[in-house]
């Protein structure tokens, strides 16, 4: 199935949300709740999966997010007028809107669970299991991902600076809280991150995400679980007075 043809806008800086133009009876799909504003004659329906593939595909997709506790519902926005409309999305916490035309990908990027916001209609969203059974162990956030197949737009979230990292024959180590996404081609697992003195009391963690291979690496500088941990620090010293 081949996408719909979808035109976007950027809005905002430092905390962005995604415009989404759609002719008529174009349609994008988006995680539950993540709309912020829509034009007239835009219609949206919560249905289960993304609407592509067949009954068989669509069946195997809804028992994988059943198995991993995701959701299986995804809401579904058209256009049902006679002119352009547009629709908004936006991320339930602080950052910015990175756009992938996958087309331009390989058809395929691989992302975070909670980065994906939303996709042209004819995008399979599917869970990816991370082949190496020891990143799902100690990979945190990286064991269960989400896998964009098509040859149109996705839009993804993630928090602070986003910085796109393209490897040629190349590996690159990072946190694994701050891996955003990477492109299909590249080989994702989890290493070491150094000697045991290193790991004691280096403060950067046990384990480090290791991406090697040709593609594209989007990397954020502040995920969603470090700036949680930031802001719970801060009130605890409030609590403690009271």
């Amino acid at each position: 199935m081949r996408c719909h043809e979808v035109d976007y806008h950027i809005v905002g800086h430092d905390i962005q949300m995604v415009e989404i133009e759609l002719d008529p009876n174009e349609t994008v799909v988006a995680e539950a709740g993540a709309m912020t504003y829509m034009e007239q004659d835009i219609d949206f329906e919560t249905k289960m999966g993304d609407g592509s593939g067949g009954v068989m595909d669509k069946l195997f997709g809804l028992g994988k997010r059943m198995l991993t506790g995701e959701s299986v519902f995804l809401t579904h926005f058209s256009n049902r007028g006679g002119q352009k409309r547009k629709v908004a999305f936006s991320a339930p916490f602080p950052g910015s809107v990175i756009p992938l035309n996958l087309a331009e990908l390989g058809e395929e990027v691989i992302c975070q669970r909670t980065a994906f916001l939303a996709a042209a209609f004819g995008t399979q969203v599917d869970i990816a299991f991370n082949k190496r059974l020891g990143s799902g162990f100690f990979g945190g956030e990286g064991f269960i991902l989400e896998r964009l197949r098509g040859d149109g737009m996705a839009f993804i979230h993630a928090g602070g600076t986003i910085v796109r990292k393209d490897l040629r024959n190349e590996t690159l180590r990072l946190d694994t809280g701050c891996l955003v996404a990477f492109s299909g081609d590249i080989d994702y697992g989890i290493a070491m991150s150094g000697g045991l003195k290193s790991m004691l009391f280096g403060g950067e963690g046990l384990f480090l995400a290791t991406l090697s291979g040709t593609g594209s690496v989007w990397v954020q500088s502040m995920p969603f679980s470090r700036l949680a941990e930031r802001v719970l620090s801060q009130s605890r010293p409030i609590q403690d007075s009271e």
